[in-house]
């Protein structure tokens, strides 16, 4: 992430390249998202409860990493999406719901995890939240309460979730799960729904040891990882990056 946004602070680089990101990093990628939950709180059951709880709206917890799909959930709250609260559900790559708690922000390094769509330790969409909240994390905490989860538990609980439910989870749906039931002890009352991430077959070296069997393939991955890959291998430094890209 550091060195896109080098590659889009580079005056002179975007002078001679478009660059479009297709991570969250774009806002582009979160404006289609906020839609999703207008359908999400429209469901029956959400709709449902909303009306028997007198509540605003259910609550919705979102696996997050660089923090896009919450983004996107807080400005659909900002044009009028009926939710409760969102949570903010992570791996030990816990930088904003530790700032949550204590009002410090930290970025770190990340921190390699079964969930490996979030690993990053100083997510960029940090910066549009605050500015949602006009800086102060007390407004931001009414909208958001954020939970984290190491590898053990987010292994025991897919396949807790499995043999009690039947109900496959991948890892990082399997955080969103947690954080979701974790907050709903303080809000009896509320309905919940938590967000995925992947289809779990796309992580069978964790979620086939924690169910004790294979993870079945959807027809369009089979299909997928047969396909020729295309790498590129590079130092991790921008001046290798920005001439790769006025190749």
């Amino acid at each position: 992430q550091r060195l896109v946004k080098e590659a889009y602070a580079d005056d002179d680089l975007r002078a001679h390249v478009w660059l479009t990101p297709a991570n969250s990093i774009n806002l582009g990628a979160l404006l289609p998202q906020s839609f999703f939950y207008f359908l999400t709180a429209s469901l029956g059951p959400l709709e449902a409860g909303r009306h028997e709880a007198g509540s605003g709206g259910p609550v919705i917890a979102v696996p997050s990493g660089n923090f896009g799909n919450l983004t996107a959930g807080l400005i659909a709250k900002r044009i009028g999406l009926p939710v409760g609260h969102f949570v903010a559900a992570t791996n030990v790559n816990d930088a904003v719901p530790e700032y949550l708690r204590s009002g410090c922000y930290t970025p770190r390094p990340p921190v390699r995890t079964v969930a490996n769509a979030m690993d990053v330790g100083a997510p960029s969409n940090l910066e549009r939240m605050q500015f949602l909240y006009g800086g102060s994390v007390d407004a931001l905490r009414r909208d958001v309460t954020g939970f984290a989860y190491d590898d053990p538990r987010i292994v025991a609980e897919i396949g807790r979730v499995y043999r009690e439910h039947g109900y496959l989870l991948d890892p990082h749906g399997a955080i969103a799960w947690l954080a979701l039931n974790a907050d709903l002890v303080a809000h009896p009352a509320a309905h919940g729904v938590f967000v995925a991430t992947a289809h779990p077959a796309k992580f069978p070296e964790v979620v086939e040891p924690a169910i004790g069997q294979p993870v079945p393939l959807p027809p369009v991955l089979a299909e997928a990882i047969t396909r020729p890959r295309h790498a590129v291998s590079m130092d991790v430094d921008y001046p290798t990056l920005a001439a790769f890209l006025r190749q």
